[in-house]
């Protein structure tokens, strides 16, 4: 029981998170978004805040990662398409109240010297970078165009991501889609 409910927990952090950023969410606030007691979340997080923020970013990045390996085995371009379907499934479901609780710590400046939540989303971006250049590579991509694909791709979802919620439509996304697909198609359909 008493792992479902830290789980329950760092679920809820993550999505929190997602929708108000690591300075607009408090202790209190991540325990109630996650309809758990108080007293529980300082058990299970004993470093607060900035360790239950950052193990709701691994869980967050995990979660993509995982979405991301399964599509993965398909191809890069099968990939890409989940990476890309996920956020705009998140973004549309939410009307657009939630985005990558990675990218929203990323940016954000850590309270004091805490950098936990910081370090575990880049973390978690070389891990979504990792996966997708080893699948450009297997599908024939050399090492160079790998590596500079995979953080293209990163970089551009995660910034139509933050497009599409200050715009409230998912256009960024889907433009940042289409030029996508072209250039990993493009990347592994080269003779080798």
């Amino acid at each position: 029981m008493s792992a479902d409910v830290r789980q329950q927990i760092v679920a809820g952090a993550a999505d929190l998170i997602r929708r108000r950023g690591l300075a607009g969410t408090s202790i209190r606030g991540l325990a109630e978004h996650a309809a758990a007691p108080l007293g529980s979340t300082y058990h299970y997080f004993p470093g607060g805040k900035q360790q239950l923020a950052a193990e709701a970013v691994r869980f967050a990045g995990d979660q993509v990662a995982g979405t991301l390996r399964a599509a993965l085995e398909a191809g890069p371009v099968d990939g890409l398409r989940a990476f890309l379907a996920l956020w705009w499934k998140i973004l549309t479901r939410t009307g657009f109240r939630a985005g990558c609780p990675v990218l929203v710590v990323s940016v954000e400046e850590p309270a004091g010297d805490e950098s936990a939540p910081r370090e575990a989303a880049a973390e978690a971006f070389r891990a979504w970078e990792g996966m997708l250049a080893d699948s450009l590579r297997e599908h024939g991509a050399d090492a160079r165009d790998a590596e500079e694909l995979a953080t293209l791709v990163v970089a551009a979802v995660e910034g139509a991501v933050a497009m599409c919620r200050a715009r409230r439509d998912t256009g960024p996304l889907d433009r940042v889609a289409a030029r996508l697909e072209l250039l990993v198609s493009e990347v592994v359909s080269r003779p080798a």
